[in-house]
């Protein structure tokens, strides 16, 4: 059963990502009233949204060190998809 009008903002991806596997293998048992599976899918979609957030924020986040030509740290340079 999903937890009510609790803010998923708040929630860590870890909490996310748990919230949303038990409302999937809630709804894949096929033993939930069809109300309560709307409401659980609905929410269901919000943690999906919130989690892909979070990922994206991270993988931005994340910097590629830059070594010099003897293999030392120099820096360190923005993530792009692109490397």
């Amino acid at each position: 059963m999903p937890k009510a009008v609790e803010n998923i903002d708040k929630l860590t991806f870890e909490d996310a990502l748990t919230e949303l596997d038990e409302i999937v293998r809630a709804l894949e048992s096929g033993a939930t009233p069809l109300e309560e599976s709307i409401k659980s899918y609905e929410r269901g979609m919000a943690l999906k949204s919130h989690c892909e957030a979070r990922l994206k924020d991270a993988r931005l986040r994340v910097e590629k060190i830059t070594l010099s030509a003897d293999g030392k740290p120099t820096g360190k340079t923005p993530f792009t998809a692109d490397e």
